[in-house]
């Protein structure tokens, strides 16, 4: 038996950070949604008790440092499960793009594992297995559209923004997230989001207030340590962009795009100097 799941990437259209915990981790505030730019996920039964990973891409790892195979053995370490499971990611979302392809990786799999061993595990119970793997999979499990509180495993599941173009560039660097947490200093925040402000705009459905209130307070230090990806903002505003934000910790950069005629500029004149380019539509 083979099932097969898709694992969308995500952008945030407001990222705070409220403050640093006691366990290390910082309290965040985010509104977060999926866009159609995804992984495919292939899952096997194999006769033997093991867990196999391959992919087509060749810079991820396909052991034991794989979300994806993480997560195939917490679910058989969970539910006692003695079969053997052989998993092939089709990449298509940049890795250690501040997109969560490693997050919706391993969600994706935790969904296709529960189909393909026919476990009967309520979503809520999901999500807290996901939230054992990382900050972002709960949010990848249940997908749509949220308010992501704590370190992002508290969601809040709200309406979908109103429908637009979101063009996604990524340069070619990496950024490292724990890299960009530990040099940012909460307090000290200049230009906070306004997470309000966005729950508004999405709730009207007002595209031109959505664009204005985007917000990332982890851009104050990404935009310091890689001037590329200052640029790459400055570059998606003149060519036409309607609102344009760093997702995650960066370096990805999107635009959100209400005019389809647009589209192809904004696309074109970004590929000049970025390999990774997409046109992509909100997944609502």
């Amino acid at each position: 038996m083979k099932v097969f799941e898709k694992a969308p990437a995500k952008i945030n259209l407001s990222l705070d950070v409220l403050h640093k915990r006691d366990d290390g981790y910082h309290e965040v505030e985010m509104v977060m949604t999926m866009v159609d730019l995804a992984d495919r996920i292939e899952m096997q039964e194999l006769p033997r008790d093991t867990i196999i990973i391959s992919s087509q891409a060749g810079y991820i790892p396909l052991d034991e440092k794989n979300l994806a195979f993480q997560a195939a053995r917490l679910i058989k370490d969970k539910y006692d499960v003695h079969q053997g499971v052989y998993i092939h990611l089709d990449k298509k979302i940049p890795v250690a793009a501040g997109l969560a392809g490693g997050s919706s990786d391993a969600a994706a799999t935790l969904r296709g594992l529960i189909r393909l061993w026919q476990l009967d595990i309520p979503e809520a119970e999901l999500q807290e297995l996901g939230a054992e793997l990382g900050s972002d999979v709960p949010f990848c499990i249940s997908g749509g559209t949220a308010v992501a509180r704590g370190r992002g495993e508290k969601l809040e599941s709200i309406g979908s923004p109103p429908q637009c173009w979101v063009i996604l560039a990524k340069p070619p660097i990496n950024v490292s997230t724990s890299e960009i947490y530990g040099k940012l200093v909460a307090k000290e925040i200049r230009q906070r989001p306004a997470t309000s402000a966005i729950l508004e705009a999405i709730q009207d459905k007002n595209f031109e207030k959505l664009c204005e209130r985007l917000g990332n307070a982890l851009e104050e230090v990404t935009l310091e340590l890689y001037p590329e990806v200052r640029h790459l903002k400055e570059c998606m505003h003149k060519l036409g962009a309607d609102g344009v934000l760093m997702s995650g910790s960066g370096p990805t950069v999107f635009g959100l795009v209400s005019k389809e005629a647009k589209v192809p500029r904004i696309y074109n004149g970004l590929r000049g100097f970025c390999k990774d380019v997409f046109a992509v539509r909100m997944l609502t």
